[in-house]
């Protein structure tokens, strides 16, 4: 009796994101991309900004940039949680509707004992940890920093700034945004060598609305403006002044022969008279045509066309 072969595992099964048809994406993948984008920006400057402030280097990178609705991001929320609400200012007006900033509480207390000379090591960190005043002090100017830097990671699309509202130590209790809108969220990951965290940023979809719209509304600026200046460019480029040489032919002469030429002699260019001439325009032909005469003046003719047109070049003929 032979014992029966192992039996190869069965493959696995393909995991699969469910879809909430109730509740439709309302971002493109391209849209979550250059979100992604931005805050790649935003946490490079943020590097650089935390290295100053705590003297330490640190390393500061978007982990995820998800669409989610509200109470998603509310309900991952702990009681006694702290949060910082900012606010967006687009030109020169402040929106009503708020940007939610959480950080965890580790990298904060970390950043706080390097702040006042530490080491920033927080393996002793209770999990129930309750900010005191002095931390909450230490949260909002740290905070404040970090929040008058996000405005400049915008600047490749459009010019706002993002100003410091206040803090709020149990958010569960506060109805900031509502439960159902639609809000993405970016997770920022700051390492130090002891310690590690993560920021989110909860942008609802109202402000990301409005950013949006001026992107839209300076990108129609900016072509309308554009297209205001082609005639003008046009007319410019109509007076502008162009060198152009006909070459009546191509020959060899020794430089003993060149030496010795004189006024009257005759140069034999081994071509027929009614041969193409061609048209030169810097260092390209651009036209061929016959030689000619137009009131007593030397003239081409043009016959033929050789230059580059709809993104390829014309054979000569």
């Amino acid at each position: 009796v032979y014992p029966e072969p192992d039996k190869p595992p069965p493959p696995p099964k393909e995991k699969y994101q469910k879809y909430d048809f109730r509740s439709p994406r309302k971002y493109t993948k391209e849209r979550l991309k250059m979100l992604n984008g931005v805050f790649d920006n935003y946490s490079k400057v943020l590097t650089t900004r935390i290295n100053a402030l705590v003297h330490s280097t640190c390393e500061v990178t978007v982990d995820t940039v998800d669409e989610q609705r509200y109470y998603e991001f509310s309900n991952a929320l702990l009681e006694g949680e702290v949060v910082t609400v900012a606010y967006l200012r687009l030109d020169g007006q402040r929106e009503d509707t708020p940007v939610i900033i959480c950080a965890t509480p580790n990298i904060m207390i970390s950043m706080f004992d390097r702040l006042c000379g530490g080491t920033g090591n927080v393996d002793d960190l209770p999990p129930d940890y309750a900010y005191t005043n002095v931390d909450l002090t230490l949260y909002a100017n740290l905070i404040g920093e970090f929040i008058s830097l996000m405005g400049g990671s915008w600047e490749n699309y459009l010019h706002l700034n993002f100003e410091f509202g206040r803090v709020e130590t149990n958010p569960t209790l506060v109805q900031l945004i509502g439960l159902e809108e639609t809000v993405v969220v970016v997770s920022i990951d700051v390492k130090f060598t002891n310690v590690s965290g993560r920021f989110d940023i909860c942008m609802p979809d109202e402000v990301l609305s409005k950013i949006f719209e001026g992107i839209a509304r300076q990108n129609r600026a900016m072509r309308k403006q554009l297209e205001d200046h082609s005639e003008e460019i046009y007319q410019h480029l109509e007076e502008t002044d162009l060198v152009i040489t006909a070459e009546l032919g191509r020959t060899w002469l020794r430089l003993r022969d060149i030496y010795t030429l004189n006024v009257g002699d005759v140069i034999d260019m081994n071509i027929k008279a009614d041969s193409a001439v061609s048209l030169w325009i810097g260092e390209r032909q651009w036209f061929s045509g016959l030689m000619g005469v137009d009131e007593k003046h030397v003239a081409v003719k043009i016959r033929d066309v050789h230059h580059i047109e709809g993104g390829s070049e014309q054979e000569d003929e």
